[in-house]
C-alpha cells in the first residue's frame, strides 16, 4: 500500500516557503489509517514498553490508538494551559517559530519505558523537547516513531541515540 498518495501536500501553509504535508486523508480512509495503525504496532510489538506518549496536536492522532492496540497506558504532551494537574515544560524551536510543550509531573516515574509518537519528523526540535521533558521525570525513551520523515531536514540527527523509525520518508 503506497502511503505516500494520501499525504497531500500545501504549499506556503503555514506561511510562505513552507510546503506542509497534510495527513487528513490518511484519517479519511479507515483503511489507510488503520494499516498506519496496524503497521506501528506490529513495529513495537516487541518492544518493552509501559506508556505511549504523544505530541499535540497531531501525535495525538495516532498515539492513542497505538497504546490501546498495544494494551499501555497513554500520556498527552500538550500545549501549555491545557493539562489540569503540576506541569513540568519544555520550549523548541520550529522551522518557523518557538513553541512549548508540557506533561504532567506524574505521568511518569523513575524508569517508566516510554514510546514516543508523532505524526511527523521535520528538524527534531519538538521531538527533542519531548524527550526533555520525558527524562526530567527519569522516564526511558525506548523508542521513537512517526508516520513521515522528512529527510532533507535531518531531523533523525537531533535524535542520534535514540530508536527512530518512520513509517515513511520524503
Amino acid at each position: 500500500m503506497n502511503i505516500k498518495e494520501f499525504i497531500r501536500e500545501i504549499p506556503d501553509f503555514p506561511k510562505e516557503g513552507i510546503l506542509f504535508k497534510d495527513i487528513t486523508p490518511i484519517l479519511h480512509d479507515p483503511k489507510i489509517y488503520n494499516y498506519v495503525i496496524d503497521k506501528m504496532v506490529e513495529y513495537y510489538s516487541e518492544f518493552e514498553i509501559d506508556y505511549v506518549a504523544a505530541i499535540e496536536a497531531r501525535g495525538f492522532l495516532f498515539g492513542p490508538q497505538i497504546a490501546m492496540r498495544l494494551d499501555k497506558g497513554f500520556i498527552p504532551i500538550r500545549k501549555p494551559g491545557k493539562l489540569p494537574a503540576e506541569v513540568i515544560s519544555a520550549e523548541y524551536e520550529l522551522e518557523y517559530g518557538t513553541n512549548t510543550i508540557e506533561v504532567h509531573k506524574d505521568a511518569i516515574k523513575s524508569g517508566d519505558k516510554v514510546l514516543l509518537i508523532d505524526d511527523l519528523l521535520a528538524t527534531g526540535g519538538t521531538t527533542r523537547a519531548a524527550i526533555s521533558l520525558i527524562e526530567q521525570l527519569d522516564g526511558e525513551v525506548i523508542g521513537i516513531g512517526f508516520l513521515l520523515e522528512l529527510e532533507a531536514l535531518k531531523g533523525r540527527e537531533e535524535l542520534e541515540g535514540y530508536k527512530v523509525y518512520s513509517l515513511i520518508s520524503d
